[in-house]
């Protein structure tokens, strides 16, 4: 199947056999940098070595070209603020091209999308993301806990980090029943407790906690009421 080949031969090219240093350079010269055409060379070489034809060398070079283009256009436009949004977009294009040239091959098509179990399951898992979330915020809106008084505990929190957690935790309840291993949800739960109200313990701020129980069970509550009606 040449769309895993060509994925093996991506991670060994991209992550396995890029130096750290290359990188660097690649970052500081830019096109100028030896490393981008050397690193590109090594990619074109992989894939003609999985893919194993020669008279497929044609998709070898297609490949290198567009890894060419995409790291190019990478270096060009991302920044300190962007370079992690540069990076997902750049592996994502990598893998749209490989899929394209398995797509040209017949090997994916897209009949999957006839296929009513998997829509319903994709709609549970985009549900499960950000509108989940602002349900959740809305119908916690009634309550603004306070934490302000002599025994709160001032921590700094990563921006938005408590959306995410959410929709993670969700996520992998979801998957949890999907795949029929409840115990997994379980785990969730005492993780969670953990993690995280053994600092709510520690600030000694009842409401701050009722609210954050609240929003949790809500959370976990969402998560298993729609694997069940999936399920």
């Amino acid at each position: 199947m040449i769309f895993i080949k060509l994925i093996l031969a991506h991670l060994l090219g991209d992550f396995i056999l890029q130096p750290n240093s290359w990188v660097a350079d690649k970052e500081n010269y830019k096109l100028k940098s030896k490393f981008l055409y050397i690193h590109v060379l090594i990619h074109i070489v992989l894939s003609l070595i999985f893919i194993w034809d020669l008279q497929l060398w044609w998709v070898a070079v297609l490949v290198g070209i567009t890894h060419f283009i995409i790291d190019a256009a990478k270096l060009s436009f991302q920044n300190v603020k962007t370079k992690k949004r540069w990076f997902f977009i750049d592996q994502l294009l990598h893998i749209l091209v490989i899929g394209g040239v398995s797509f040209y091959f017949q090997e994916f098509s897209f009949g999957f999308l006839q296929n009513q179990e998997f829509l319903k399951v994709i709609m549970a898992a985009l549900f499960l993301t950000t509108p989940a979330s602002i349900f959740i915020k809305i119908l916690l809106s009634s309550w603004t806990p306070a934490p302000d008084g002599p025994n709160t505990i001032q921590t700094e929190s990563l921006s938005s980090a408590g959306k995410y957690i959410g929709i993670l935790e969700r996520l992998l309840v979801f998957i949890f029943i999907m795949v029929n291993h409840w115990e997994g949800v379980g785990f969730m739960v005492a993780a969670k407790s953990v993690f995280r109200f053994s600092d709510l313990a520690q600030a000694k701020q009842r409401k701050l906690t009722e609210y954050v129980l609240i929003g949790t069970l809500l959370s976990f509550g969402l998560a298993v009421l729609t694997g069940i009606i999936i399920k």
